[in-house]
C-alpha cells in the first residue's frame, strides 16, 4: 500500500478499452488547436494587457508576453511529450500517476479540480459582466438583482447549464460550437488589431522600457510570498517591470494544458496532441503580442484604463462603436473558455473515478453519447451554483496556483519517466532533457512564489482537505491497490451469457 505506487502506462491505456469506460475517439489536430485557442484567449486579451502595461511594464509589455510565452512553451513541450506517450484522459493527473506515484497524482488531480471548477465559475461571471455591458450598449438593461453582481447571477447560471447540456451530448458536438465561437472571436481580434493600426502614434512607444520606479508595497496576507520571505521592496517598470509583467500576463496563457485532458478522445494522439498543444500556444502568443503593440501605440501606457483598455483605447479616439464590437467578441470568447474548462473538469474527475480514487460509479459512460454523463451533470450543477451565488473574485488566484503546481509536477515527471521507462514510444520528445524540464519547473515555482500569502494559505487548506479524502477513501479503493485493473498481458475471455 505504498503512497508512491504507480499505475503503468500499459494499464492506463488498457483501461481506455474497457466497454463501460470507453470514450468516443473523434478529435483531430485542428479540433485540438481550436480547443486550445478557445480556452487560452479569454478575458486576459481584453483586460489584462492594459492593466499590465499601465501598472508594471509600459510598452515593454510586449516583451513580458514573450517571456511568459517562453515559460509556457517549456511547460507545453513537457505536456506534449506526456500526452503523446500516455494518450489517456486526465492530463497532469494521469501523467503524475505513471511517473511520480499515487500520492502526487492525487494531489495534482485534487488541485486541477479546484482550478477548473473555480476557473469556469469566475469566467462565467466575467461573461455575465461583458454580456451586461454589451446589452447596455444596445439599450437593454438587465434587472440588477439577477445580473452580474446581484443576488444571483442568472446569466452566468444559464450559460453554465446550456454549455453543460451541450457537453453531455458529445465532445464533437461541443467542439463544433466551440469552432464557430473561436472563429468569431479571432475575426474580432484581427479586426481590432487592423483597425487599431490606423490610430497608432509612434510617440507613445517612447520610452519603450520606462525607467524603474519604486511602488507601494503590499503588506500582511496580501503581499507575495516571495516578498514576505525575502523582504525585498517591489518596483515597477524597467527590466524588473518586464519580469513582473510576465508573471502577471502568464495567467493569460493558462488553458493550453486543458487540451491534454482530451487525449483519450483523439484519433491519432501521438501525432495530434503535440500539434494541438504547441500550435494553440504559438497562435495565442502572436495575437497577444499584436494586441499589446496596438493598444500601447494607440494610447500612452500612462493613460490606459486598467479595467477595459482595449475598448477604451477606441473610445479615446472617438470610435465608441468599437466598444460594442469588442464586448461582443468578449461574450463569444468567454463562452469558449467556460465550455473548455467544463470539459476539462469532467475528464479529470472521470480519470480519477475510473482509477477508484473517487467513486467508480461516477465514471459510467452514456451508451449513446459516449460521454461521462453523470460527472458532466454533477460538474455543471456545482459550477452553476458557484457562479450564480458566490463572490469568487477573491479566489481567482487559486486557479493560478493549482495550474502552476501541475506544471511543476509534469515537468519533473518527464525527467522521471525518461529514466524509468526509456522503452516507451514517444510521439514527441522534449529537447535537451533534463535541462529544459528542470528550467520549466524552476520558472513555474518562481511564479508560484509571486502569488499572495493568503492564496498559499487557502491552497494549503484545500490540500489538507484533499489528504483527508485520500486517506479516508481513495487509498483503500484505488484499483492499483485492490488489483482490480485490466492486465494488458492477459487476454480477456468473454463467457456465454447467463441463463
Amino acid at each position: 500500500m505504498s503512497l508512491f505506487r504507480t499505475k503503468s502506462v500499459e494499464q492506463s491505456i488498457a483501461d481506455t478499452d474497457e466497454p463501460e469506460f470507453r470514450l468516443k475517439k473523434s478529435l483531430s489536430a485542428l479540433d485540438l488547436t481550436v480547443f486550445g485557442v478557445g480556452v487560452v484567449i479569454g478575458a486576459g486579451l481584453f483586460t489584462l494587457t492594459g492593466r499590465a502595461a499601465h501598472e508594471v511594464a509600459g510598452p515593454a509589455i510586449v516583451l513580458s508576453f514573450v517571456v511568459a510565452a517562453i515559460a509556457c512553451g517549456l511547460a507545453a513541450m513537457c505536456y506534449a511529450e506526456f500526452a503523446s506517450t500516455v494518450p489517456v484522459s486526465g492530463s497532469a493527473y494521469t501523467f503524475s500517476y505513471a511517473s511520480l506515484g499515487e500520492l502526487f497524482a492525487w494531489i495534482i488531480g485534487w488541485d486541477l479540480i479546484l482550478e477548473m471548477f473555480l476557473g469556469a465559475s469566475v469566467v462565467a461571471q466575467g461573461w455575465s459582466a461583458y454580456l451586461g455591458a454589451f446589452l447596455g450598449q444596445l439599450g437593454i438593461v438587465l434587472p440588477p438583482e439577477v445580473s452580474y453582481g446581484g443576488v444571483i447571477d442568472l446569466p452566468a447560471v444559464l450559460l453554465v447549464l446550456v454549455l453543460g447540456g451541450l457537453m453531455t451530448v458529445g465532445i464533437k458536438e461541443s467542439l463544433r460550437v466551440n469552432l464557430v465561437l473561436v472563429a468569431v472571436k479571432l475575426f474580432i481580434v484581427l479586426f481590432v488589431i487592423i483597425a487599431g493600426l490606423m490610430f497608432i502614434n509612434p510617440a507613445n512607444y517612447q520610452p519603450f522600457v520606462p525607467a524603474s520606479e519604486p511602488t507601494e508595497a503590499a503588506s500582511g496576507l496580501t503581499q507575495p510570498l516571495l516578498q514576505f520571505l525575502s523582504g525585498l521592496e517591489p518596483a515597477t517598470f524597467g527590466v524588473g517591470g518586464i519580469l513582473a509583467g510576465a508573471a502577471l500576463v502568464f495567467f493569460a496563457y493558462i488553458g493550453f494544458d486543458v487540451v491534454a485532458t482530451t487525449a483519450e478522445e483523439t484519433k491519432k494522439p501521438q501525432r495530434d496532441m503535440p500539434i494541438g498543444i504547441i500550435a494553440s500556444l504559438v497562435i495565442c502568443t502572436i495575437l497577444y503580442c499584436a494586441v499589446a503593440l496596438v493598444v500601447t501605440g494607440m494610447v500612452s501606457y500612462r493613460d490606459l484604463d486598467p479595467a477595459a483598455a482595449l475598448a477604451n483605447a477606441f473610445v479615446y479616439h472617438g470610435q465608441g462603436w468599437m466598444a460594442t464590437v469588442i464586448s461582443a467578441g468578449a461574450v463569444a470568447g468567454l463562452t469558449t473558455v467556460v465550455l473548455t474548462l467544463l470539459i476539462g473538469a469532467t475528464r479529470i474527475i472521470f480519470s480519477m473515478s475510473r482509477d477508484g480514487l473517487l467513486p467508480q460509479r461516477l465514471a459510467k459512460v452514456h451508451p449513446r453519447f459516449r460521454t461521462p454523463w453523470v460527472i458532466s451533470i454533477v460538474v455543471t450543477l456545482i459550477v452553476a451554483v458557484v457562479a450564480g451565488v458566490t463572490p469568487v473574485g477573491v479566489l481567482e488566484e487559486m486557479v493560478n496556483i493549482g495550474t502552476l503546481s501541475a506544471f511543476v509536477l509534469v515537468s519533473v515527471g518527464v525527467i522521471v519517466l525518461r529514466r524509468t521507462r526509456p522503452d516507451l514510444k514517444r510521439g514527441f520528445r522534449v529537447p535537451l532533457n533534463p535541462v529544459l524540464p528542470i528550467l520549466s519547473a524552476l520558472i513555474c515555482a518562481y511564479l508560484m512564489l509571486n502569488l499572495s500569502v493568503e492564496t498559499w494559505l487557502r491552497f494549503l487548506i484545500w490540500l489538507a482537505l484533499g489528504f483527508v479524502v485520500y486517506f479516508a477513501y481513495s487509498r483503500r479503493h484505488a484499483r492499483v491497490g485492490t488489483g482490480d485493473l485490466l492486465d494488458p498481458s492477459v487476454p480477456r475471455v468473454v463467457g456465454p451469457p447467463k441463463q
